[in-house]
């Protein structure tokens, strides 16, 4: 790409030179190049098991907590900071970089679209999915989805975005610098050593290693100070469907058929119906560091 604004033309995006990317039937452009034909992107099922996922309460928790923390973007560059209050801001853009399904963005688009607020917030949902992209431009109506690789240039343009959130996703640090205001904030959701522990051996899932946290604080420790963070910890039980739902949305089903993962999570439950499953992120807020 060039890297020139683009303006919507008819149904398509257009720059001034001419290049042009046709937005779906499905309320998606796509911004790939040939250059990603050979990149491994989530496929129909693997979105469709995680929609399910989603839709049963399971991460909802997690949602919310990332609601939470956009809902007040913090003060940039201050730790412990109590929050801005967001009176007098009338917009705000969130990007969803690696969205997913983006139920994510769509949780923070509900909390600051909602009754109580009056600000008008929009979402654009980043992934390198086009059936994570149709599942976005479905998730909220505040929602805009494109189909691009986040490791390279993000499709927006400097400086205007308010929010970032990275959840369970690559970071392209540089990036976010780039696209996020000096005021921003960005959350970012890891994994600890617990979460969905009891399906990992038995579902041939990969383990988690621990410090996923504080790697990430150093990781962007350059140009960001973590100014919040939240342990989310919590056991819940789960059907054999809902197993195999979680085993099946993430990378373990590249390498894993549909109906080994259900025969084993059907084993798994065998003996009482359900299982125990944990609950085990860290949800945290980090602002730009003032230099």
């Amino acid at each position: 790409m060039c890297a020139d604004a683009l303006a919507i033309d008819g149904g398509s995006l257009r720059c001034e030179r001419s290049h042009s990317f046709d937005v779906a039937r499905q309320g998606y452009v796509s911004l790939l190049d040939g250059r990603a034909v050979r990149l491994r992107s989530d496929t129909v099922d693997m979105v469709a098991a995680r929609v399910r996922v989603h839709d049963s309460g399971l991460f909802t928790e997690i949602a919310d907590a990332v609601a939470d923390s956009i809902a007040t973007l913090p003060r940039a560059g201050e730790a412990g900071s109590d929050g801005l209050d967001l009176a007098g801001v009338d917009r705000l853009t969130i990007l969803d970089a690696g969205a997913g399904t983006g139920a994510y963005l769509a949780a923070c688009l509900d909390r600051l679209n909602g009754e109580s607020n009056r600000i008008e917030a929009r979402g654009v949902g980043v992934d390198l999915s086009k059936a994570c992209a149709r599942a976005i431009a479905r998730s909220h109506p505040s929602a805009a989805a494109v189909v691009a690789d986040i490791w390279r240039a993000l499709p927006l343009a400097t400086g205007s975005v308010d929010a970032i959130l990275s959840v369970f996703a690559p970071r392209n640090v540089d990036e976010f610098v780039r696209v996020l205001r000096p005021d921003g904030v960005l959350a970012v959701v890891v994994p600890e050593p617990g979460h969905l522990a009891e399906l990992r051996a038995p579902m041939q899932m990969l383990a988690i290693g621990d410090g996923k946290h504080d790697q990430l604080t150093d990781d962007l420790a350059s140009e960001f100070v973590e100014v919040d963070h939240r342990r989310i910890r919590r056991t819940s039980s789960v059907t054999a469907d809902l197993v195999a739902d979680l085993v099946a949305m993430g990378p373990t089903a590249f390498h894993r058929a549909r109906p080994d993962i259900d025969s084993d999570a059907a084993e798994l439950v065998a003996a009482r119906g359900t299982t125990t499953v944990t609950v085990d992120v860290t949800v945290a807020v980090f602002a730009r560091r003032v230099s």
